[in-house]
C-alpha cells in the first residue's frame, strides 16, 4: 500500500483544510494572541476586536479539533473556560506571528503600491 504525501496544491488534500483553519482571518489572530498567553473566551473576544462570539467559538473549535488549541473548562460558577496553545499550536503560531509582524511592517509599502496602481487605472 502506497502512502500519498500531502500536497496542498492537490484537490482534496487534507492539508488545505488545516491551512484554511490556521490562516483564516480569525485563526491567525487567535493563534497570535494565544502565543503571548492563555485567555478566557471573553478576554480573547475583547482582545481580538471585531470578532463575533459565533466566529470566535467556531475558530477555537476548529483549532482545538486540529490539535492547535487546548481548552480547559473549570468546574466553577459562573463557568470558566481557558484556552492555550498545544506544542503543535505554538509551532504554528510562531510562523503565523512572524507573518503578521512582516505584514504590519509592510503596510506603508503596500499603500504606496496601491496608490501607484490606482494612479495608473
Amino acid at each position: 500500500m502506497t502512502t500519498v504525501m500531502p500536497d496542498v496544491n492537490r484537490v482534496g488534500c487534507p492539508s488545505r483544510v488545516i491551512l484554511e483553519h490556521v490562516t483564516s482571518r480569525w485563526g491567525v489572530l487567535v493563534l497570535a494572541a494565544l502565543l503571548d498567553r492563555s485567555y478566557r473566551f471573553s478576554e480573547l473576544r475583547r482582545h481580538i476586536e471585531g470578532v463575533s462570539e459565533k466566529m470566535l467559538a467556531q475558530t477555537l473549535q476548529a483549532l482545538e479539533r486540529d490539535g492547535f488549541v487546548h481548552r480547559v473548562a473549570q468546574p466553577v460558577i459562573p463557568p470558566r473556560v481557558d484556552y492555550s496553545l498545544t506544542p503543535l499550536g505554538t509551532e504554528a503560531a510562531t510562523h503565523v506571528q512572524a507573518l503578521t509582524h512582516w505584514v504590519e511592517s509592510k503596510v506603508p509599502d503596500v499603500f504606496e503600491a496601491r496608490a501607484e496602481y490606482d494612479a495608473r487605472g
